[in-house]
């Protein structure tokens, strides 16, 4: 087994790119605050009300990324966890030095985001089965690892990986460690957030490192395709209060007592920018741009939904009118109504209330967990 991790390696070609920043990054005399700056990231979610996830997945680059903009996920931090030495350098963990692996640490608010839905985010980003390292990077310390902050987690943890020995997804067994959490040392600041400091570099990386390859051949089209159903439907279901508080009035009106907004008055009527509508309530994915169209009234006009099983119709007859409402599958949110009168071919209009509806922007499809539609905008 390589003890150097290979990372270096695939970088190589990125070499002068990199060097100022990692001249700005190097660790040198930060090693105390750094040390002191675990406490405080505890202070703070404890302070927030925040629960706290530890995940070794190998590369932290690689497992920033699918955590940070989760609805519900506070922050992520990239550092280092399970070893012996407190403090550690990234030359001293990537040498195998430290018995620490390369791990984030999520701040989340379980209101929003269970631990069980990132355990289930965290098995897709991972080799499970590898006890040598993931992917390209070899060595325990870019082993798999589960660090469980109370019994809670770790019975949740056992539960998630048991289900998943058995589903009969991978060739050869699981040999993804969970154990107790001890402590975690965030990362020098360079490598925080170094997928966005430094895209052309992570990009050249993860490309050549073998995880997307692999991950897509062990999951398919399940690796993102409900990866936004998977957060949202294990999202736990917020009281009236906790609706009226989040909320704005026109929003809890329009959603949860069947009001309409203003025509011609209203956040989405005239929007063009390209991208996703969802619930505002749940965050189903309901609506695409590349379907709207101007229908003159004032209202936001679509001409088929996105996802079908996501609208559900029914009878509306409360103006002595036999309407359909349109009503969002899992949160029950009143979005609008369904005419016909729409454009050729299928000739529907779903006339929807903006106060009803999230827009995701293409760019922002990725974080959201629906990167799955941004082919509708190639």
């Amino acid at each position: 087994m390589r003890r150097a991790p290979h990372r270096s390696t695939l970088l190589a070609p990125l070499a002068p790119l990199l060097l100022l920043a990692a001249a700005l990054g190097g660790c040198g005399g930060a090693d105390r605050a750094r040390a002191s700056g675990a406490d405080e990231m505890a202070r703070t979610a404890a302070a927030e009300g925040a629960a706290v996830a530890t995940f070794a997945g190998g590369c932290f680059w690689c497992m920033e990324a699918p955590f940070e903009e989760i609805e519900g996920v506070r922050r992520v931090a990239s550092g280092y966890s399970g070893g012996h030495q407190e403090a550690p350098t990234y030359h001293q963990v990537s040498r195998g030095e430290t018995g620490h692996a390369e791990a984030i640490q999520i701040h989340f608010d379980p209101e929003v985001v269970t631990y069980a839905t990132l355990l289930e985010v965290f098995w897709r980003q991972i080799d499970p089965t590898d006890s040598g390292g993931q992917f390209v990077d070899r060595g325990s310390q870019y082993r798999s690892e589960i660090f469980a902050h109370d019994e809670a987690q770790e019975q949740a943890a056992q539960r998630s990986r048991a289900e998943l020995e058995v589903s009969g997804r991978y060739p050869r067994p699981l040999v993804t460690a969970i154990t107790p959490f001890e402590a975690f040392y965030r990362a020098e600041e360079h490598h925080q957030d170094y997928h966005r400091k430094e895209p052309e570099a992570y990009h050249h990386y993860r490309s050549r490192s073998g995880r997307d390859a692999y991950l897509d051949r062990i999951w398919g089209a399940e690796r993102h395709a409900d990866l936004h159903t998977l957060i949202t439907s294990a999202r736990p279901r917020e009281s009236e209060g906790q609706l009226r508080a989040r909320l704005s009035e026109l929003q809890y009106a329009v959603t949860r007592r069947g009001a309409t907004e203003p025509a011609f008055a209203n956040e989405y009527w005239n929007h063009k920018e390209p991208g996703i509508y969802v619930d505002v309530v749940s965050g189903e994915p309901l609506f695409s741009s590349t379907d709207k169209f101007d229908s003159g009234t004032g209202w936001p006009s679509f001409s088929r939904p996105l996802e079908p099983d996501n609208i559900r119709a029914q009878a509306d007859l409360s103006l002595g009118l036999e309407r359909t409402e349109l009503r969002s599958a899992r949160a029950d949110s009143h979005l609008g109504h369904l005419f016909r009168d729409g454009p050729a071919p299928g000739g529907l209009r779903y006339c929807i209330n903006s106060a009803a509806l999230r827009f995701v922007p293409v760019e922002r499809l990725e974080a959201g967990g629906l990167e799955r539609y941004a082919a509708l905008f190639e």
